[in-house]
């Protein structure tokens, strides 16, 4: 009965060093695989905010457009009837004064 008793002491001994060295096994594995991963994301954050902020470059924001092609752009959206005649004029006038 003491032989049954001990082997099993010395069995649960052995499952227990077995987990724990499994368990820091991952605990390293983890360490080593969380900076990498961590850089990773930054930079993904980072670029993406970066991308964004270039595919938004139409000209209005940055008043790059010259006055002819907002003369143009405001005559196709008369054409289009997005703007009455007394609108049209108006921002024309807009325009030729601030240029």
């Amino acid at each position: 009965m003491a032989f049954q008793i001990k082997r099993q002491t010395f069995v649960w001994q052995e499952l227990s060093i077995t987990k724990s060295v499994q368990l820091d096994k991952n605990q390293i594995y983890m360490k080593k695989l969380f900076v990498p991963v961590l850089i990773t994301l930054s930079s993904m954050l980072l670029l993406s905010g970066c991308v964004a902020a270039i595919g938004n470059r139409d000209g209005r924001h940055g008043g790059n457009t010259t006055l002819g092609q907002q003369l143009i752009d405001l005559q196709k959206a008369k054409e289009a009837g997005a703007l009455s005649d007394v609108e049209y004029e108006t921002e024309k006038a807009k325009l030729l004064r601030n240029k």
